[in-house]
């Protein structure tokens, strides 16, 4: 990266700043998960390459931030919230399964965020209907209502979101699955 980004490297590189190197994070972010959907690991390893990519990209812009920033930061803060959110693994702390790790994760996380509200470090760039989903999902665990039904198409979007909760379906997985049978029907139409 250092090479890419210096006199005599790549002129594109050279240019690239946080800002337009967004999509990129997000396009491979999205072919990567394809691959897992497809069960490909071939595609998946050279995705995950891709992902890696954008990662490296972002630490070389972080050396030139201010303060500056790095990939060793990057990496010494995963493997310290990582001893942080794993107690049963290096402290003292006793768990019984995968459901009380992810409590105690879910706790300490809340705990170190600060967070006080279900809808506080929610990623509002992700899609709507995953993030509709992420705010019923996280609702449901707090014991409040889910949104009252309402006459607006967003609500009724809603509603169907919190149908889908209430029935224990991942509302992104079945509409994706109802698009991908109707891409189908079109090719079989199309006579593709």
């Amino acid at each position: 990266m250092d090479r890419l980004r210096s006199p005599g490297g790549c002129p594109w590189d050279a240019v690239q700043t946080h800002d337009s190197l967004r999509r990129y994070l997000l396009e491979e972010t999205y072919e990567a998960y394809d691959a897992l959907v497809d069960g490909d690991d071939v595609a998946l390893r050279e995705e995950l390459g891709d992902v890696l990519l954008q990662v490296v990209f972002h630490a070389r812009l972080g050396q030139e931030a201010d303060p500056p920033w790095s990939i060793d930061e990057v990496a010494g803060g995963l493997i310290d919230k990582l001893v942080r959110r794993h107690p049963h693994v290096f402290a003292d702390r006793t768990v019984t399964g995968a459901a009380d790790v992810a409590a105690n994760w879910e706790e300490i996380k809340k705990a170190e965020k600060g967070r006080t509200s279900v809808t506080d470090g929610l990623a509002r760039s992700q899609p709507a209907l995953a993030l509709a989903q992420a705010l019923v999902r996280r609702t449901a665990r707090t014991g409040l209502p889910p949104p009252q039904a309402g006459g607006a198409l967003g609500d009724r979007l809603l509603d169907l979101v919190v149908e889908a909760q209430e029935a224990g379906l991942d509302a992104e997985a079945e509409l994706r699955a109802a698009a991908d049978r109707y891409a189908a029907d079109l090719r079989t139409a199309e006579g593709v």
